[in-house]
């Protein structure tokens, strides 16, 4: 399975490869995560991400430990999904 890519923080490389987006949702979906986030046009694109990413990433991102992760920025790229 290729996975998508996801940062909480901007990256400091191929910074033209990566759309900035709002996180509008996170489920399960067969053991992965997807995280549903909407770039500044308003498209809406879900990424896969393993459960060890989402942690990671969401570790990084400002809120508190009982804060949702939705409704904060983030860098993507997506690679492919399922």
């Amino acid at each position: 399975m290729n996975h998508d890519r996801i940062h909480a923080q901007e990256p400091s490389h191929h910074r033209d490869r990566w759309t900035v987006g709002t996180i509008t949702g996170i489920t399960g979906r067969d053991g992965h995560c997807v995280v549903t986030v909407e770039d500044e046009s308003g498209e809406s694109t879900e990424l896969v991400v393993t459960m060890a990413i989402r942690d990671l990433f969401i570790s990084r991102l400002d809120i508190g430990d009982d804060e949702s992760p939705v409704g904060e920025r983030v860098w993507f790229r997506q690679r492919g999904g399922q």
